[in-house]
């Protein structure tokens, strides 16, 4: 029985010892463990592996009014009237009316006005108004109406079809203007608010954000009035303001309410606004009225190259590691290119250390200088980067500025056929030369009677109409072509025909 108490007093003593070495084991463990926990409390942040802490602020509105406050007065609404109807300024050729005139003359019925309507920007207090030559193009009067309502006739300062810019003046004094921005500053994804008259509603203003910039659309163009495929330049702006007829002509303004474009164009099925429009952007605008209020035409500075964007299959037909840039198919005779040195086959990435990427940012870069400017082009030549220094010319070949020279160049006066030589001659159009001084006119042979019933294929009703063909094609229909190809008859019956070089 002893033996029975002495075992379990052992066992007990075991068991109180395990346990007393258990928690002075333990607690001295704990301690440990929590210091190690408060040490790497107090260690620096940048020790620490925690999640990053997010700070969380309230989105910012975007406040459009003082934009819209202050552009909205300098935007003009404009109304053109052509008193000769599209069927006449479009008729086809007639070859009897051509060379005998008519065989039966009746009295021409008197045309409807076509009215049409855009609108422009005031740039200057004096009564500049800037706006598409598409809007003013053909008219035989034009109406400007303010924001106050005051209405003034205008007369057209000069036009420049190959970026659908024209300047327009009206007698005013104190006018309100919107600045001139910096289009080039411009991001994707900016806010810009569209100012016009859409669908005839003055005054309206719309906003969006810059969807793309340098767009070609390839509506800039055509057959100019010599027959010869037109330059056209476009870089446009494209938003997703909305824009419809009648916004043509008006102000695109960042949130400052700078201009950054001139709104131009929509792409559309319907022919109203689906989700995207087009704007000249100011850094042509700003180069063309200068040139306009300046020198009458615009001085187009040209390169002298024919070139391709650079594309996957266009590297892969070349045989070259694809790049960003403008390909050389070609350089044309006497022009800067060639003579600097470049050669067929280089890609273009930079102007005057501007990037560019594409035709269109090569046509924009290019269209902000005048013949004679020296220009730093960098090109890749076999993957090699080389830079010239190219002396831009006029379409001409020269480093000349053109001045527009108007009537003045041909040596002539000229006034409207009377109704009873038109019923002796059987014809119903026309113009007739009522005086000749030293000129090119004088130069081909043409006397004093000539009446001009045709330049370039166009019939011509008035003296308006043969000064706007004669100015089409001073201004750059492009690509050489100069003359104005000229067909009418004497007062006696016979035809005559006579070119013109307005090149020379």
């Amino acid at each position: 029985m002893k033996k029975i108490w002495k075992n379990l007093a052992v066992v007990l003593i075991i068991v109180v010892a395990s346990a007393g070495i258990s928690y002075t084991v333990v607690s001295k463990f704990s301690k440990q463990i929590l210091s190690s926990f408060e040490n790497m409390k107090n260690t620096e942040p940048q020790a620490q592996a925690q999640f990053a802490r997010m700070d969380v602020v309230p989105a910012m509105a975007t406040d459009f009014t003082v934009a819209a406050e202050s552009s909205i007065h300098a935007v003009v609404h404009i109304m053109s009237k052509t008193h000769r109807s599209a069927q006449q300024a479009q008729s086809p050729i007639d070859l009897f009316e051509y060379f005998f005139g008519y065989r039966e003359y009746s009295q021409p019925r008197q045309p409807q006005p076509q009215v049409g309507y855009g609108s422009g920007v005031i740039i200057s207090r004096d009564g500049f108004i800037v706006t598409n030559n598409h809007v003013v193009e053909g008219a035989d009067e034009l109406q400007v109406t303010l924001n106050d309502q005051r209405s003034f006739t205008a007369r057209i300062v000069g036009t420049d079809p190959t970026t659908d810019i024209a300047l327009i003046k009206i007698d005013a004094e104190d006018l309100p203007i919107i600045p001139f921005g910096n289009s080039d500053d411009l991001k994707v994804g900016e806010w810009v608010l569209a100012v016009g008259n859409p669908l005839n509603l003055t005054s309206t203003v719309t906003a969006g954000i810059v969807s793309a910039k340098a767009r070609n659309l390839g509506i800039i163009g055509g057959r100019s009035a010599n027959g010869a495929p037109s330059l056209g330049i476009e870089s446009f702006i494209q938003t997703d303001a909305a824009v419809n007829p009648g916004n043509s002509g008006g102000a695109l303004v960042n949130t400052r309410g700078e201009l950054v474009g001139i709104n131009t164009a929509i792409v559309s099925s319907s022919g109203a606004f689906s989700g995207y429009s087009f704007a000249v952007p100011v850094s042509i605008v700003s180069k063309v009225v200068t040139d306009l209020k300046q020198y009458g035409s615009v001085q187009r500075a040209m390169l002298g190259v024919t070139i391709s964007t650079m594309n996957s299959e266009l590297a892969k037909l070349k045989k070259i590691d694809m790049v960003e840039g403008v390909y050389v198919e070609s350089v044309a005779d006497r022009t800067g290119a060639k003579e600097a040195g470049l050669e067929a086959g280089d890609i273009i990435v930079k102007v005057d250390n501007r990037k560019v990427a594409t035709n269109a940012q090569l046509q924009e870069q290019i269209s902000r200088f005048r013949p004679g400017d020296k220009v730093k082009v960098e090109v890749l030549r076999k993957a090699k980067s080389m830079t010239f220094d190219v002396t831009l010319r006029n379409m001409y070949g020269s480093t000349e500025i053109v001045k527009q020279a108007g009537m003045e160049v041909l040596g002539a006066s000229f006034g409207e056929v009377s109704d009873e030589q038109k019923r002796q001659l059987n014809i119903s159009y026309g113009i007739q030369v009522t005086g000749l001084t030293d000129g090119k006119l004088k130069d081909s042979g043409m006397r004093k009677g000539f009446i001009i019933m045709k330049v370039n294929d166009q019939r011509v009703h008035s003296v308006a109409d043969f000064e706007k063909l004669v100015k089409d094609v001073q201004s750059g229909a492009g690509f050489g072509e100069s003359a104005l190809f000229i067909v009418g008859m004497y007062p006696t019956g016979k035809v005559n025909y006579y070119a013109i070089d307005l090149g020379e």
